[in-house]
């Protein structure tokens, strides 16, 4: 059984990722760790749970080796919006972060690490419709330079030590379960809380944003994917993968099926010039091909599960 070790457990993928990893590979082969002075507690009644800074290379040294880790989640990230108001943290953190968890992981023979890059990574020179796998780079945000940077690392760390790293670019992820973590794709997730709640939201995108989208269960399923498939399927180690595109008019207009009083003004705040800057919709079909990527949600069985799932919970 493979020994798992998610680094960043608190946030809004990790979080989930932690309970989905230890029913396949047993509770106690899951180590979930976070800077966080406390994990949620479904983290920490669940499992193994340590409290790691991965800034922290000796502490990042010893957890490994003591718990025999096989495999690594780095999922530990300053998202765009937070970045952009504290650019040199995100730095730090991203990056300084990543290249410790590569250089102790090729020493101590990881198998494989998984890095979810991001959409982030593309940039207004990008191709924004149909956006393909292998293109332009040039993002104007200091999350997408962390990611670019990242990517180049973590390609570099294979063909220099032969370590595995795999990425997918993240679409903005809909979670039903974790709150919105500082990205610039969080009215997707806040909208749902303010219908069920409110009836009302104030979004904080024009109403003609369109921006790829992925539901959580299928983010989920990503991970898992590139953890498990055979390392010869692979042909390069960044890939594109998306699940929908719709606009954040399309999503209140979808809510409104299931809530019709529901209304949403729209007020575009800083974010709206980096949801500019992103691409409308993502060619995905080198994931799909090399890999079997295949999303099982779409615009309409995703807001009709979160609305289901949230409604019981805020009830």
């Amino acid at each position: 059984m493979k020994r798992v070790l998610v680094i960043g457990a608190g946030g809004q993928i990790g979080s989930e990722l932690v309970p989905y990893l230890r029913k396949k590979y047993g509770n106690e082969n899951v180590i979930a760790t976070g800077r966080q002075t406390q994990l949620p507690a479904i983290l920490r009644e669940g499992g193994p749970c340590i409290y790691l800074d991965a800034l922290d290379q000796e502490s990042l040294k010893r957890v490994i080796y003591e718990n025999q880790i096989d495999q690594v989640y780095h999922m530990a990230s300053i998202l765009s919006a937070t970045g952009e108001k504290m650019p040199q943290t995100a730095w730090d953190i991203n990056m300084n972060g990543l290249i410790n968890v590569l250089e102790i992981s090729r020493k101590y023979d990881i198998e494989r690490v998984i890095w979810p890059s991001s959409i982030a990574a593309f940039g207004p020179s990008t191709p924004q419709d149909n956006t393909p796998n292998e293109t332009i780079l040039q993002p104007t945000t200091m999350y997408g330079i962390t990611k670019v940077a990242g990517e180049l690392l973590a390609e570099y760390y294979y063909k220099k030590y032969g370590l595995l790293t795999l990425s997918m670019r993240l679409p903005g992820i809909i979670s039903s379960e974790t709150p919105p973590g500082g990205g610039t794709t969080d009215y997707a997730v806040e909208i749902f809380y303010e219908a069920i709640k409110k009836k009302k939201y104030t979004c904080f995108l024009r109403e003609d944003t369109v921006l790829p989208m992925m539901y959580q269960p299928d983010c989920l399923k990503c991970h898992i994917d590139l953890a498990e498939s055979d390392p010869s399927k692979f042909h390069r180690h960044v890939y594109n993968v998306t699940g929908m595109s719709f606009s954040a008019g399309e999503l209140a207009a979808e809510i409104k099926k299931h809530i019709p009083d529901f209304v949403v003004d729209y007020k575009p705040d800083f974010r709206q010039e980096i949801a500019d800057s992103w691409p409308r919709s993502i060619d995905d079909s080198l994931a799909r091909k090399e890999w079997g990527w295949n999303p099982k949600y779409d615009l309409a069985s995703m807001t009709k599960d979160m609305l289901e799932k949230l409604g019981k919970r805020l009830k």
